[in-house]
């Protein structure tokens, strides 16, 4: 067997995901545009700054959706890439829609990549608009406590958590996915600066969602997994434990079998992103049969954020900002 690798954690996420040093901008910062300082406005189902734009770079664009017709553009693209293109198991509604969409879309924020180059009609004579290339699905605390909680609920017993630390402000990441010629640097980068600038935007604390492994099948993904329990659990003060009846245990190799390098490598990107970023991770796996998945759950206080990641975006959200 390979020998465990005697590099730290934390140094072998930066090692295979290594910090782009170039200092070059493509979107100028005008002044006024960056986040410094949370924004303040009614906390309704179109979010405050739902008409700015978070980020640029070069064609690309990063902004929430402002009608409805782009989130159902979102919703098209999670259904190709979950669906068409993963192994994610679609009922009859879903598949005659061809839109993977959920009750919870009806209040979230959609942060969306829009690319200006490449410019598509929605109807036969309509007006061309940009495509939307990528999309993150945003929670806030505030709405999720009117409209029946976290998505991440069905499968995380959150709650203890959001007890402990009333004077938190949670948001809830989840339903990413870029369209396959986008997942490039440039395209993930853009996203993150977006979510930063939404951060500012509205005062968040820490950040909670789950992220997944394509398969279903726990055994194949031991060393990952074990790598997850070992390495990058959360602290207490933190943990999350899956709901018992959906709890599949991560620790499925000792410590001194477990080779950090070969499991960094069979990590999704974006899990070790996360990893990255300073996150934790939660207590059991859960299996997502309709999404063909084995999910995590990432718990990520921003206070714990790698201020490499802070000073790259600028503590303002002004790196990208158009």
């Amino acid at each position: 067997m390979t020998q465990p690798s005697k590099l730290s954690p934390t140094r072998l996420v930066r090692k295979f995901m290594p910090i782009n040093r170039d200092t070059s901008r493509s979107g100028g910062w005008l002044p006024g545009h960056g986040f410094a300082l949370p924004l303040t406005g009614p906390d309704a189902r179109r979010s405050v700054g739902a008409s700015v734009s978070l980020g640029r770079i070069g064609s690309l664009e990063v902004r929430l959706a402002r009608k409805a017709s782009e989130i159902k553009k979102a919703q098209e693209l999670r259904y190709h890439v979950f669906y068409e293109e993963m192994s994610a198991i679609a009922d009859g509604q879903t598949l005659a829609s061809g839109r993977d969409a959920d009750t919870f879309d009806e209040f979230c924020d959609h942060l969306l990549v829009l690319d200006h180059d490449v410019a598509e009609r929605a109807k036969p004579f309509g007006r061309r608009k940009p495509r939307i290339v990528a999309t993150y699905r945003l929670l806030r605390q505030s709405v999720a406590e009117r409209f029946g909680g976290f998505y991440t609920a069905g499968e995380y017993d959150i709650q203890p958590l959001l007890d402990a630390k009333p004077d938190l402000n949670f948001l809830e990441l989840g339903r990413s996915c870029v369209l396959k010629p986008y997942r490039t640097k440039r395209t993930v980068e853009l996203l993150w600066h977006g979510i930063w600038a939404y951060v500012l935007m509205h005062g968040i604390d820490a950040m909670i969602g789950c992220a997944s492994f394509e398969g279903t099948d726990p055994d194949r993904l031991a060393l990952p997994l074990s790598y997850l329990h070992h390495c990058a659990r959360a602290p207490e003060e933190w943990r999350v434990r899956a709901l018992d009846e959906r709890y599949v245990e991560m620790n499925r190799l000792p410590p001194e079998s477990v080779d950090m390098r070969a499991a960094l490598r069979e990590m999704p990107p974006l899990i070790k992103g996360y990893l990255r970023l300073g996150a934790h991770i939660g207590d059991g796996a859960v299996i997502d049969h309709q999404f063909g998945t084995t999910d995590a759950l990432i718990i990520l206080p921003v206070a714990s954020l790698n201020s490499r990641y802070i000073n790259y975006y600028g503590s303002g959200a002004e790196r990208f900002a158009s």
